[in-house]
């Protein structure tokens, strides 16, 4: 799931180098952090909060498939 969601960041993003996805796992809950440039934010939120929904919806679906929780955070 990092992979996938390091894919979908760098695809959206002009400054690919910055993006940075880490993983940690806590009670059965796994936590996935997107950190990107400050000036790349509103690409990944998108309007109203689209394309972050949209990316949270991907990795809900690829953890369900796995019968795993996961959880995303923009930071």
């Amino acid at each position: 799931m990092v992979e996938l969601v390091e894919y979908i960041a760098k695809s959206l993003v002009d400054d690919p180098s910055q993006v940075r996805v880490t993983e940690t796992t806590r009670g059965g809950t796994t936590t996935i952090e997107l950190e990107v440039a400050p000036e790349d934010m509103g690409r990944i939120i998108g309007k109203n909060g689209r394309v972050a929904n949209a990316i949270r919806t991907l990795v809900r679906v690829v953890a369900a498939n796995e019968g795993k929780r996961v959880n995303l955070d923009i930071i």
